[in-house]
C-alpha cells in the first residue's frame, strides 16, 4: 500500500477536506494495487448476473404467462354443460370485464352431396380474447364470426363434397358456406370430443334447433380483467359438479410445463445467486487475511479506529460505485448475448422487463455484501498492532458482528417462503456441506494407507495435516460441483419430460365413428398406404355409477382433480393392456375385470378387487378391478381411464377408434379416407403439434441459456475456491523451493493433491448431486427420478479443466524460491 510520509494518520490535526482527499487516494490507491479488485470483480459479476437473469426470467414469464392464456384464449375460462347462470353474467357485467362466448353441440349438416356429424362453435363477434382465429373465403382473411356466415373446417369440404358459396343445412338452419377455417385459438386437444368443425354466431343457435332439453351443449364464458377482479368473480360463483374454471394456472398437461418453468427459472435464480454470494465472501476472507499486517502497522504508526472505519467504508463506496455501473452495464449486455439464439422464438417486439431487475439486482447485492463485507472488515479495524511483529492465530470473525447475517437472510425468506425448490436445495445445502466434507476426508484417510509414489504419499501427507481446513475445502469444492450439477440435470430432466408432451414420433392424426362392417377395409387401407398405426379400439361412451354398490356421486368431493365422475367417458375392451401402460398393482384377467387408471383410482379411492358398476346405453354393467395402470397422456396414443375384458361389454354396439402418423406426402391419402368414409371423423392434429412443439422449443431454449449462466457462475465459484487454496499455498511452496526441493517434485506433489481433491470432490458432488435432484424430481416436480451415469465422469473433469487453467496461472510465481519472490 502507498502511505504518503508527510501526512499525519492522526484526522484531528487535518482539515475536514485534506484528511477526505488524502483517504479518497489511498483508496484508490488500495483499490489498484491491493488485493480489493477480486472482491470488485466479484461484486460486478454479482450485479450482473443477477440483473441478466432477473431480466431474462421476468421476459419469460411474461411470455410463457401469454403463451399459456393464449392457449386458453383468455385469462380465465368458465365452462358447464349447463346455460350460463345469470348471477354470473351478471357479476361480469357489475365488474365490466371484457368477455366472449361460445356455445359448442353437435348436429348433422346436410348439403346437397353428402351428409356429416359435426362440431357447431357458436360464438360471440369478439371471439377469441386471446389468440387467433383465422378464416378465409378464398380471397381475404378474416379473425370474427358474423350473423348468418358458416365456416366449415377444411375437411368438411371434402366430406360433404362442397366448395364456398354452396348451401348447406345446419340442424334446420339453412347458411351459404362463407368460407374455409384456416386456425383455431388454442391448444386444448381431446379426440374424443373434437371432429370437424364449423363456426356460426351465437345469436344463430336458435334457429339451428339443434339445442334442446337433454342436448348435449357445452358453455364457455371468456374473460379478460384484473386477476384480483377474476378472483372475485370466480368467488361470487357456487360451482356444480358440471361446471369448473379454467386459467393458465389450472392443472393441465400443457400447462404443468408452464408452472415447472417458472419454479427453474426461481430455482436457477437463487442458485447463481447462492454461488456468486459464495465467491463475493471467499475473496473479501481473502484480502482481509492478507491486510491484517498492513492494518496493525497503520495502527503502530498512529492511525485512530475512526480512521481506518472512514477509509475502508470509502474503499466499500467505490466498490459499489463501480461495480454498480460496470455491473449493469455488464448484466444489460450478457441479457442481450442471452436473447440472441432466441431471436426467433420470442416475439417482437419483446415485452419490457421493467425497473425490477434494477431494484432485484441492487437490492440482492448491497444486502449480500453487507454481511460479505462487514463481518471480515470488522474484525479487520479490531486488529492489534502488535501482529506488526506476531501475527496472531485468532479468528477475524467476532461474534457480536454476525447479526449482519440477517441481512441477506430476512429478503430470502420473505422472496421464497412459498418456494419449496429453493428451500430444499438450501436445506440439502447445509446437510450436504457436512457430508460432502466428512466422506471427502474418509476417503483421503483410507487412501493414505495404500502404497502410493512419494508424490502422492506427500500429497495425501498435506491433506490429511489439517483436518479442519480440509474439510472445509473439500466442503465448499464439492458443494460447488453438486450444485452445478443440480442446475444442469434438473434442466436435462424436466426437457426430457417435456419433450414427451408430443413426442416428434408421436401420432398425428385420429380416425373416430369407425363402424365395425368397415374397420378392416379402413385398417387395409391405412396398412397398404405403409402407414404406421395403433390398434383398433371399440369406444363405447358410459358412466361409472356405483363403487363397491355406493353411488358414485359420494365420492364427488373427494375427486377434485378429475371429471371421471361429471361426464360420459369412452369405455374399451381388449385381451390384454397396451404395452404403453404400465401395471402399477393387480394382475389381468380374462372374464368379468376392468383396469382402472391409476389417477382416477387414487382421487376415488378405487383398489384392486373392488366392483364396479358402470351405465351405459341404459344398461347396468358390473366388473371387478383386476389392475391399476399408470396412462402417459401426453403420448398422443388411444388411452382410456377404464379398459375392460371383452366378456363384459362385447354385446354392447360400439364403434372404433385408432391412431396414426402422418407425413406432408400422405395429404391425398386423408382425402382419399375422407371421401370413402364419409361417415368417420378423421382428425388431423398436425398443425397443433407445430403449434405445441414451437412453445416447447421455445421454453426448451430459454431453460438451457438459464442453465449454461448458472455452470458460468458455478465454474467461477470453483475457480475461485481452487486459486484461493493454491495461494494459502504459496509461502509453504516457496519454502520448499529456498530449502532446496525441486520445481518437479514440487510441481508433482501440487498436481496429486489437487488431482486427488478434484477426483475425491467431483464423485462425491456426483452423489450428492444425484442424492439432491432425486428429491427435487419427486418431491417438486412430481416426476420420476433417474440415474445420470455420466455425470460421475463428467464432474472430476470438469474439476481437472478447472484445476489445469488456475495452475498453470499460478505455478511460475509459487515455484519462485522466498529471497526471490520478495525482491
Amino acid at each position: 500500500m502507498a502511505v504518503d510520509s508527510n501526512a499525519s494518520l492522526d484526522a484531528p490535526t487535518q482539515t475536514a477536506s485534506g484528511v477526505t482527499g488524502k483517504l479518497w487516494r489511498w483508496s484508490w490507491n488500495e483499490i489498484r494495487h491491493g488485493q480489493l479488485w477480486p472482491v470488485s470483480i466479484a461484486l460486478t459479476l454479482i450485479i450482473a448476473c443477477i440483473f441478466a437473469l432477473t431480466a431474462l426470467t421476468e421476459r419469460m414469464e411474461q411470455v410463457v404467462v401469454k403463451q399459456g392464456k393464449t392457449a386458453l384464449t383468455a385469462d380465465s375460462v368458465f365452462t358447464s354443460n349447463n346455460p350460463l347462470p345469470g348471477a354470473l353474467l351478471a357479476s361480469v357485467e357489475t365488474h365490466k370485464l371484457t368477455n366472449a362466448q361460445r356455445v359448442q353441440f353437435q348436429t348433422m349438416a346436410f348439403s346437397d352431396n353428402g351428409m356429416k356429424l359435426i362440431s357447431v362453435k357458436a360464438v360471440t363477434n369478439n371471439y377469441p380474447l386471446q389468440g387467433t382465429l383465422r378464416l378465409s373465403d378464398g380471397n381475404n382473411d378474416f379473425s370474427h364470426v358474423e350473423p348468418g356466415q358458416l365456416w366449415l373446417d377444411e375437411r368438411l369440404f371434402s366430406q360433404l363434397d362442397v366448395k364456398i358459396g354452396d348451401a348447406v343445412t345446419v340442424g334446420d338452419a339453412d347458411y351459404t358456406i362463407s368460407g374455409k377455417v384456416l386456425e383455431e385459438p388454442g391448444l386444448s386437444f381431446n379426440p374424443f370430443r373434437q371432429m370437424p368443425a364449423a363456426y356460426i354466431d351465437i345469436n344463430d343457435v336458435a334457429k339451428t334447433g339443434a339445442v334442446q332439453t337433454g342436448s348435449r351443449v357445452r358453455y364457455d364464458l371468456f374473460l379478460n380483467g384484473d386477476d384480483n377482479v377474476l378472483k372475485q368473480v370466480q368467488d361470487a360463483v357456487e360451482l356444480t359438479p358440471s361446471d369448473r374454471w379454467r386459467s393458465e394456472n389450472s392443472a393441465s398437461r400443457t400447462n404443468d410445463v408452464f408452472s415447472r418453468t417458472q419454479q427453474y427459472l426461481s430455482l436457477t435464480v437463487a442458485i447463481v445467486i447462492i454461488m456468486a454470494a459464495t465467491t463475493l465472501v471467499l475473496t473479501c476472507q481473502h484480502y482481509v487475511s492478507t491486510r491484517v499486517r498492513t492494518i496493525a502497522m497503520l495502527k503502530s504508526l498512529g492511525a485512530s479506529r475512526g480512521w481506518l472505519t472512514r477509509w475502508l467504508m470509502m474503499q466499500i463506496a467505490i466498490l459499489l460505485v463501480s461495480s454498480m455501473v460496470f455491473g449493469f452495464g455488464l448484466g444489460w449486455l450478457l441479457e442481450y448475448l442471452l436473447r440472441i439464439p432466441l431471436v426467433d422464438l420470442l416475439p417482437n417486439p419483446l415485452p419490457s422487463f421493467g425497473v425490477r431487475p434494477f431494484l432485484f439486482a441492487l437490492g440482492t447485492s448491497v444486502v449480500i455484501a453487507i454481511p460479505a463485507l462487514g463481518i471480515p472488515l470488522l474484525g479487520l479495524i479490531k486488529v492489534s498492532a502488535v501482529n506488526v511483529l506476531q501475527a496472531s492465530d485468532a479468528p477475524l470473525v467476532e461474534k457480536r458482528s454476525l447479526w449482519l447475517l440477517l441481512f441477506p437472510l430476512v429478503p430470502l425468506v420473505a422472496l421464497y417462503w412459498n418456494n419449496h425448490l429453493v428451500w430444499m436445495v438450501l436445506g440439502g445445502m447445509l446437510v450436504l456441506f457436512v457430508i460432502l466434507a466428512l466422506v471427502s476426508l474418509l476417503v483421503t484417510k483410507s487412501l493414505s494407507r495404500l502404497p502410493l509414489s512419494t508424490s502422492f504419499q506427500l500429497a495425501l501427507s498435506r491433506i490429511n495435516r489439517s483436518a479442519w481446513n480440509t474439510g472445509v475445502q473439500f466442503g465448499a469444492l464439492a458443494l460447488s460441483l453438486m450444485l452445478l450439477a443440480v442446475l444442469w440435470l434438473v434442466r436435462t430432466d424436466l426437457l426430457s419430460d417435456w419433450q414427451r408432451t408430443i413426442p416428434s414420433d408421436a401420432p398425428n392424426a385420429f380416425s373416430l365413428n369407425i363402424a365395425s362392417y368397415e374397420k378392416d377395409q379402413y385398417l387395409k387401407t391405412l396398412d397398404d398406404n405403409h402407414i404406421e398405426r395403433s390398434a383398433a379400439y371399440p369406444i363405447i361412451r358410459g358412466r361409472l355409477s356405483k363403487i363397491n354398490h355406493v353411488d358414485a356421486k359420494q365420492y364427488t368431493d373427494g375427486a377434485q382433480g378429475t371429471d371421471a365422475l361429471s361426464r360420459e367417458l369412452n369405455f374399451t375392451w381388449d385381451d390384454k393392456i397396451p404395452d404403453y401402460n404400465q401395471v402399477v398393482s393387480g394382475n389381468w384377467t380374462h372374464s368379468g375385470g376392468v383396469s382402472v387408471e391409476s389417477e382416477v383410482a387414487r382421487e376415488l379411492k378405487i383398489n384392486v378387487g373392488d366392483t364396479l358398476d358402470f351405465v351405459i346405453n341404459s344398461q347396468t354393467v358390473q366388473a371387478t378391478v383386476n389392475t391399476i395402470r399408470d396412462v402417459e397422456w401426453r403420448d398422443m396414443k388411444p388411452n382410456f381411464y377404464f379398459i375392460f375384458t371383452p366378456d363384459v361389454l362385447k354385446h354392447i354396439p360400439a364403434t372404433w377408434l385408432v391412431s396414426f402418423r402422418l407425413e406432408s406426402k400422405d395429404d391425398a391419402l386423408v382425402n382419399q379416407l375422407s371421401r370413402q368414409h364419409p361417415t368417420v371423423s378423421l382428425l388431423d392434429i398436425r398443425s397443433m403439434g407445430a403449434k405445441i412443439q414451437s412453445l416447447l422449443t421455445q421454453i426448451v431454449w430459454s431453460i438451457t441459456v438459464l442453465a449454461a449462466v448458472g455452470v458460468i457462475a458455478g465454474l467461477m465459484l470453483i475457480f475461485t475456491l481452487l486459486r484461493l487454496s493454491l495461494s494459502q499455498r504459496q509461502q509453504e511452496v516457496q519454502l520448499y523451493r529456498t530449502l532446496g526441493a525441486s520445481r518437479k517434485r514440487v510441481t508433482r506433489t501440487i498436481w496429486a493433491e489437487y488431482g486427488l481433491m478434484a477426483l475425491i470432490a467431483g464423485l462425491v458432488a456426483s452423489l450428492g448431486a444425484e442424492s439432491v435432484v432425486a428429491g427435487i424430481m419427486h418431491y417438486g416436480f412430481d416426476l420420476t427420478p433417474t440415474l445420470h451415469l455420466g455425470l460421475w465422469v463428467l464432474l472430476p473433469l470438469i474439476t481437472f479443466c478447472t484445476l489445469f487453467v488456475v495452475v498453470n496461472s499460478l505455478i511460475k510465481k509459487l515455484l519462485k524460491p522466498i529471497n526471490k519472490a520478495f525482491i
